[in-house]
């Protein structure tokens, strides 16, 4: 809005096709340079686009040419009239003197150049009063005086945006032919590129050229360890380890993820005493115990068909399991209606994990003193990892008095007697089921299934 203190003067008009259609567009008002009312400390430029609305209508308040204590004085504002289907629109100048505060187009816009200039005159009468042709033209008049202004009309809607005016500068610069230069765009001159003080250029590959690099500090290389022209450098050039060398035999240890060396790349233990049966002096991997370890003799208990044992052996590298094994220490064949056994191997969750197949596991009728070893295979090896597993002695048949196998002699009754040790991982040294009806290895076996056992009877994995 303006200063009231800059007089202004309304200015109307309304525009239709010949056939009473609103027509569509917009009105340009412009004054040829800005205007400065240092009274009201204001400047303005620019042209002023005022929108036909939806009737045709167009109204717009501009400042007056006269207005006082304006710079520049005496001129006029130029009026271009850009109408949609109106190809040829019109420019004109319009004086709006403070005197006349409203003004309707109509009223001031130029006549059409294209009508005559001339004033009919009427002729004499004819003999019988018939009138006579028209007269020559007389010479054109001056110019009347203005009329008065017409009443004022409503305020129409806001119409569509109109098309887009003339250029009236370029970057801040009005002149008939506007010349920028690469700093009035904010652009580097194309001198700059590979000149001091400029920029880089690339080459063909996209690289800076290397005569527009700085000297290397230190220099080119001239040799990598002691070595000229393509160097490749292994392992041992650099006084390093071959990455093929961990984990592999006369190589490195690895570590695992807890930051220790496994299981796998330790070496067996050593021998608690000179002269100490291993499980691979009887060709096995590993065992619940040692036959003779300790200052009691093993001894042999009876196993009760039907009901599943299970004797915890600590794996301490990973191996390959081929067979499983017991010892057998006698055989009472009267008391018994045993065919087979079913042998087998579970992991700490109590997942069975490998078995021999189901007429294979045959254990010998033995009599002699000192009973006698039954490796019974497998019916596939099975990959374990270091660990603890359990040896699954099921014995099919029926009767209480079945094969002796060997146990610990923990006292008297050759029972656990508080020698059901529990080791770090939470496995038992000996388990055994409740049922006593059982007559195949389960796939798994609940806690709920289990006792604690109460043979501590001998098994081997090998």
């Amino acid at each position: 809005m303006l200063p009231e203190s800059i007089p202004t003067v309304t200015v109307t008009g309304r525009f239709l096709s010949p056939d009473g259609r609103p027509l569509a567009g917009a009105i340009t008002f412009r004054a040829p340079a800005q205007l400065t009312f240092s009274a009201a400390d204001v400047i303005l430029g620019g042209p002023v686009v005022a929108p036909l609305d939806a009737q045709g209508h167009v109204e717009v308040t501009l400042p007056a040419t006269d207005a006082p204590g304006m710079d520049p004085t005496g001129w006029a504002y130029t009026v271009t009239e850009q109408l949609a289907g109106v190809p040829a629109g019109r420019s004109y100048a319009v004086l709006l003197p403070r005197s006349v505060p409203r003004v309707d187009l109509a009223d001031v816009a130029p006549a059409d150049p294209g009508k005559p200039n001339y004033i009919p005159v009427t002729g004499p009468a004819g003999p019988k009063g018939e009138q006579g042709p028209p007269g020559p033209s007389g010479p054109q008049g001056p110019p009347g005086a203005p009329g008065a202004p017409g009443r004022e009309g409503a305020a129409g809607r806001d119409g569509s945006p109109g098309a887009p005016g003339v250029v009236r500068s370029v970057n801040g610069v009005s002149a008939a032919a506007v010349v920028l230069s690469a700093a009035d765009v904010r652009a580097v001159p194309d001198t700059a590129p590979g000149a001091p003080g400029g920029v880089a250029t690339l080459d063909a590959a996209g690289k800076v050229p290397a005569s527009q690099l700085p000297p290397s500090s230190g220099g080119a290389v001239v040799s990598v360890n002691q070595r000229t022209g393509v160097v490749v450098l292994t392992a041992t050039d650099v006084g390093a380890v071959p990455a093929t060398a961990r984990g592999a035999a006369g190589g490195v240890a690895t570590l695992a993820a807890d930051g220790r060396v496994p299981a796998e790349q330790l070496p067996p233990p050593a021998p608690l005493l000179p002269g100490t049966w291993m499980p691979d002096d009887y060709g096995l991997r590993a065992w619940a115990y040692d036959l003779s370890a300790g200052s009691r003799v093993p001894g042999d208990r009876p196993s009760e068909a039907g009901r599943l044992y299970l004797a915890a052996v600590p794996l301490r590298t990973a191996a390959t399991i081929t067979t499983v094994a017991v010892h057998v220490m006698g055989y009472d064949k009267p008391n018994s209606t045993v065919t087979t056994c079913a042998l087998g191997i579970y992991d700490r969750s109590l997942r069975l994990v490998g078995q021999a197949p189901a007429a294979a596991a045959t254990l010998p009728e033995v009599h002699t003193v000192g009973g006698q070893l039954a490796a019974v295979p497998l019916a596939s090896p099975v990959a374990l990892a270091a660990g603890s597993y359990y040896v699954a002695i099921l014995i099919r048949g029926s009767g209480t008095t079945v094969p002796y196998l060997a146990a610990t002699n923990w006292g008297a009754t050759a029972t656990t007697s508080g020698a059901q040790a529990v080791d770090r991982a939470g496995v038992s040294r000996w388990l055994q089921t409740k049922s006593t009806a059982l007559t195949s290895l389960p796939a798994s076996l609940a806690s709920s299934d289990i006792g604690e056992g109460q043979t501590c009877y001998w098994a081997a994995i090998g």
